[in-house]
């Protein structure tokens, strides 16, 4: 089998490690399977979901797009 070397920063490798450790896979699988820019999208995605989560179980609702146009205009 081949092996390929990636130099990272040690702040990406502790990234890196967290990530494939949130997925259940070793760091090689996690490298074949995904580039940094979807694992970063993907991330951020997350990041957004959890976020709403906690805003909505925290008592606040989350208003839409339209809703906003209708009181403030097309600002």
């Amino acid at each position: 089998m081949a092996m390929i070397t990636i130099r990272v920063s040690d702040q990406e490798k502790e990234w890196l490690d967290h990530m494939a450790e949130f997925y259940g896979i070793t760091l090689s699988e996690l490298m074949k399977t995904y580039s940094m820019a979807q694992l970063e999208d993907e991330y951020d995605k997350q990041t957004a979901d959890i976020a709403h989560k906690l805003w909505v179980e925290g008592g606040k609702e989350t208003v839409s797009m339209t809703e906003m146009l209708k009181e403030f205009g097309g600002v």
